[in-house]
């Protein structure tokens, strides 16, 4: 079982932070494989409670190596602001937190370029990042990667004007902006290129060497399936392909060497910005939902829209990624609540659906048929017993897949394993 890719099932938020922390401890690497610092992941240990939105979180086991993958857009500020908060919180980095050369580097123009275009289209939810602009400068072979900064001066030099070039042009002919000074941004990716350059690596290699050697690796990815740029709600997605497919480019894996897919999901739902959410809620319900599942951004602090679990959705996700294993996390949230609604079927006119008909059907125009399921108690939820049992149960029964993991709470202890398939270490 050399490779095992953790992947959230929804639109992001599902708890895949913590899940990772819990099984980084039984791998030898931890390697991000997509996205930037546009999505946040918060584990908690004991008291503290760590946020991160570009460092894998297995970091936080000693023995584990952590990695960034080529597939990764980093921003540099926010690379070196979290490794500076691990150090003052004697999180030890050296020696174990690599970049690989060929990821990409999302610059300023880029932040400037995602919030004008955000502007300018009335907006789809992004976080202004700037990381759609930086994968498309890689698409457009005009971006500088990470490997770069190492360059002679003059290859160096020659990249970073093309670059500037290329997105001064931008600035000046579709938003009339002026362009960035030349020499602060290169004196800035200096100053970073000095202090990163001890963490440069190329990680590809390395975990191919711990994979011939017998070792494992995790693949962890951000954002959710639903946000894939591909097979998300389309155009309400994330710029980068965050299926578990993703894991072979973005980590430069070979399929057949990926055994495990273990897919997270809220027992309810959450989503950020704009898009289709066929079991959104509204009202009370919404305020119960987000008041008790604490919904609000790691990245940004903005409220989480809400949803019940939406069982159509899921299994298209599931099927997607090639789910071997599942996680239900936030449990808890729903304790109190009954019956809960469950999101069956979609309905389109007189057709029923059981998995999303996305290509076919606008899934702002399907009516969600709900089932009520029997409630449980806090004390059920926490034991995993009696009528929280029984709902697990029955979505394994729904989904064909065993629910190995059930998370209740945001500690490392507050989770039950009901199945031997996922390996973890609190």
């Amino acid at each position: 079982m050399p490779y095992t890719v953790v992947v959230g099932l929804q639109w992001g938020d599902e708890g895949k932070g913590k899940i990772v922390d819990v099984m980084a401890g039984a791998y030898a690497w931890v390697v991000r494989f997509q996205g930037g610092a546009n999505a946040g992941h918060t584990v908690q240990v004991g008291d503290e409670t760590y946020i991160f939105h570009l460092i894998p979180s297995g970091l936080l086991h000693p023995d584990v190596q952590v990695g960034i993958g080529p597939g990764v857009v980093v921003d540099p500020e926010v690379l070196l602001q979290e490794l500076e908060m691990l150090r003052q919180r004697g999180i030890e980095v050296q020696g174990r937190f690599w970049v690989d050369p060929r990821s990409t580097l999302v610059l300023p123009y880029h932040k400037l370029q995602d919030a004008f275009e955000e502007e300018k289209r009335g907006g789809i939810g992004t976080t202004r990042r700037g990381i759609g602009p930086a994968y498309r400068d890689r698409a457009q072979r005009v971006a500088l990667r990470v490997g770069d900064l190492f360059l002679p001066e003059s290859e160096r030099n020659h990249r970073l004007e093309r670059a500037m070039a290329w997105n001064e042009e931008l600035l000046a002919c579709r938003y009339g902006k002026p362009p960035l000074p030349r020499e602060e941004v290169r004196g800035s990716l200096e100053a970073f290129a000095e202090q990163i350059r001890p963490h440069v690596r190329d990680v590809v290699h390395a975990v191919h060497e711990v994979d011939r050697k017998g070792g494992e690796i995790l693949l962890e990815g951000a954002q959710g399936a639903g946000l894939d740029v591909t097979f998300g709600t389309y155009p309400f997605v994330t710029s980068s392909h965050t299926l578990a497919g993703g894991a072979t480019v973005g980590a430069g894996v070979p399929p057949h060497r990926i055994t495990k897919v273990v897919g997270i999901f809220k027992a309810y739902v959450t989503r950020v910005g704009r898009g289709p959410f066929p079991t959104e809620v509204s009202g009370e319900d919404e305020s119960w939902l987000r008041e008790r599942g604490q919904e609000y951004g790691a990245t940004t602090g903005r409220p989480r829209r809400c949803g019940w679990l939406d069982l159509p959705f899921l299994r298209y996700m599931i099927a997607l990624n090639g789910v071997t294993d599942l996680v239900l996390t936030k449990l808890d949230v729903l304790a109190g609540r009954d019956p809960i609604p469950v999101g069956m079927a979609y309905r389109v006119g007189h057709q029923t659906w059981t998995h999303p008909p996305l290509g076919e059907v606008d899934l702002t125009q399907v009516e969600v048929e709900y089932t009520p399921w029997p409630g449980f108690s806090e004390q059920e939820a926490v034991a995993l017993e009696g009528g929280a049992e029984a709902y697990v149960q029955a979505l394994e029964e729904h989904l064909g897949l065993p629910v190995a993991v059930v998370s209740t709470g945001p500690r490392r202890r507050d989770l039950k394993v009901r199945r031997s398939t996922i390996k973890i270490v609190v």
